[in-house]
């Protein structure tokens, strides 16, 4: 029951990742990547450090500290710089297909660390939805943006930041606390966006913004950041890694739907294929643990 509990929450954090895809999108053409991951973390961090201190969390162990901030370091601050390169290449929808590879990133790199062996039924749903994103952008590629498969590219490599991510932060979760965690790694990643940001000038560019893109902003730092990965790391805390990443395939559908309202991205016959996909490859890894105790 408990592993459900923590995939039906990543299910939320991840619809709330794809709604914040859209965003971007309709953000990138008046801000750069490091400018939009400073709004998303920045405002995320300012939303979680109050409600941690207000809730006395568990902080991370002093020994973790330095692991915590490196993990920190890698996901809220590259990974959402190559994030938003990626989305300023190709679209939010197929930008969001390409992220929905995570679980199989995070299902080969659990098993080559040691954390979470394979099973038959997981490897196959898993596969079945990650075949069917590759095949869904191969098929809309001739009418994909110019340059398009450049951000897909760079997605894969942001993705890899996240599997890491979800691999190595269940250990320090549990010696802590979900929201503690959560919050010394935002809190990292947004110092060292600002660091750069006030020598890049991308700092500077937060002024330029009028107040739609403001409201826009706002909604990437809460939605986006603060809510999207406090619910993140609650599933981390109660799922295994792979089942959580299972659920980044979901995000392609939020991504689509709002990016159809913000800036005019169609829906088309190859994202509904990818989508039917990944929703039969969800079921088949997900739904091993209710089939292994029927058969017990």
């Amino acid at each position: 029951m408990n592993e459900w509990i923590g995939v039906a929450i990543a299910l939320a954090s991840s619809l709330l990742g794809g709604s914040a895809a859209a965003i971007t999108r309709y953000l990138v053409g008046n801000a750069d990547p490091i400018t939009l991951a400073i709004l998303r973390c920045g405002i995320g961090f300012a939303c979680l450090l109050p409600a941690a201190l207000f809730l006395k969390v568990k902080w991370p162990l002093r020994r973790d500290w330095l692991a915590v901030t490196v993990l920190g370091l890698c996901f809220f601050g590259l990974f959402f710089v190559l994030y938003n390169i990626a989305v300023g290449f190709t679209t939010a929808a197929r930008a969001s297909l390409a992220l929905a590879t995570l679980p199989l990133h995070t299902m080969v790199i659990g098993a080559l660390l040691g954390v979470e062996p394979l099973t038959l039924r997981q490897s196959i749903g898993v596969c079945i939805a990650v075949l069917g994103v590759v095949a869904a952008l191969a098929w809309g590629l001739s009418v994909a943006p110019s340059g398009a498969w450049r951000g897909e590219l760079i997605m894969t490599g942001a993705v890899l930041c996240m599997a890491f991510y979800n691999v190595w932060s269940r250990p320090f979760i549990r010696r802590s606390s979900a929201l503690g965690f959560l919050t010394v790694g935002m809190g990292a990643g947004a110092a060292a966006l600002i660091l750069v940001g006030s020598l890049t000038g991308s700092v500077a560019v937060l002024g330029n913004l009028n107040a739609s893109r403001w409201i826009a902003g706002i909604y990437l730092g809460i939605g986006g950041g603060a809510l999207a990965f406090i619910l993140w790391v609650m599933a981390l805390e109660r799922a295994t890694p792979t089942r959580v990443a299972a659920t980044m395939t979901v995000n392609p559908i939020a991504a689509a739907l709002l990016a159809t309202q913000l800036v005019g991205e169609p829906i088309t016959a190859n994202l509904v294929f990818g989508l039917v996909a990944v929703f039969a490859g969800i079921w088949i890894a997900t739904s091993e643990a209710k089939t292994s105790a029927a058969d017990r």
